[in-house]
């Protein structure tokens, strides 16, 4: 679907995700406004061509107004462990920051938003795939605050007309050129494994080998940043053309259908990158589920998407060629 140029506020737009949607935006032709206080962003990850605003979500309503279309709301603190540490951050920030947008957006009569949810809003599933009818029952402060803003951001809609999509999210990895994950401390599978075939970790640790898989390893469902932004970009054409109306509040989980084990994971790094990746056997993570793998079922029959890169290896591919830059390694 092709829609004219808009103008769209994207909030934690320099950090991983948020910078990918927000370049798909200006590929798209839309002007693009990121606001991000830069607490776990980058400043260079604001990509060229989007106007920057250094501040905080919680003060939205300096800068929001009735000439943006939309706003795609990225700015959260995302580790499952610090939030158990420290709970108060994540509901200040996570709640209380998207409490304070939603009413700047209400005052400037901004009715679209999308909302980067999360799979943790489900805990451990009864089942698998887990469809968005599956019970919620977060086992983290982080899962439980994204789950809160999805009944917040259901009441707005009903209350006042807001139209918008919360997109839960499985495993996002890979990169979009010279966007990609970047995270201190890093506690995601493939960047992990990539500091390994970079010489910079000497070891990746397997946390468990007695799982009821088909390796005995945990299984996760990955999928392409870039797919992910398209998702983002297919919500705000569904707004637009009110296939979405005001007062919606859609809820879609992204991923591709497909679980990889961990151990899948590291031997895909092995054929991607040509290095060894030494391997050190832990005990099980309390907590962690034997298997997360989404239904997109309804991303497809209500969004129109289908995941385009959904082989690991290319996830990988694209995650390798960042890596190495970083590290200023020539591929």
């Amino acid at each position: 679907m092709t829609t004219a140029a808009k103008k769209y506020l994207v909030t934690g737009g320099a950090g991983y995700v948020g910078s990918v949607v927000a370049a798909h935006l200006l590929e798209r032709g839309h002007r693009v406004t990121v606001l991000d206080d830069l607490s776990t962003g980058f400043a260079e990850g604001v990509p060229e061509g989007a106007e920057f605003i250094e501040g905080r979500i919680q003060d939205a309503a300096k800068w929001l107004d009735e000439s943006y279309d939309g706003v795609l709301h990225f700015a959260a603190f995302s580790q499952v462990g610090e939030s158990v540490a420290k709970p108060e951050k994540y509901w200040e920030n996570n709640v209380g920051g998207t409490m304070a947008l939603l009413a700047a957006m209400r005052e400037a009569g901004v009715r679209r938003l999308v909302f980067s949810s999360t799979a943790a809003t489900y805990g451990e599933p009864e089942s698998v795939p887990i469809t968005e009818s599956a019970p919620t029952a977060p086992t983290s402060p982080y899962g439980a605050s994204k789950l809160a803003v999805d009944h917040m951001i259901g009441g707005e809609c009903a209350a006042h007309g807001l139209a918008a999509v919360s997109l839960r999210y499985f495993n996002v990895a890979g990169a979009h050129g010279s966007l990609g994950e970047r995270h201190a401390p890093e506690s995601h599978l493939i960047p992990l494994v990539l500091q390994v075939a970079l010489g910079e970790r000497e070891a990746i640790s397997v946390y468990g080998e007695d799982y009821p898989t088909a390796d005995g390893t945990c299984v996760r469902d990955y999928i392409h940043v870039a797919d992910l932004a398209e998702a983002h970009l297919l919500a705000l054409d569904a707004m637009t053309a009110d296939e979405v109306p005001a007062g919606e509040h859609l809820v879609c989980n992204l991923g591709n259908g497909n679980g990889f084990s961990v151990r899948e994971v590291v031997e895909t790094v092995r054929a991607v990158t040509g290095h060894p990746i030494p391997e050190i056997t832990a005990a099980r993570r309390p907590g962690d589920p034997a298997a997360l793998v989404a239904s997109a079922d309804t991303a497809r029959e209500r969004l129109g998407w289908t995941p385009s890169r959904p082989d690991l290896a290319d996830v990988v591919a694209d995650a390798w060629a960042f890596a190495q830059e970083r590290a200023g390694v020539r591929p």
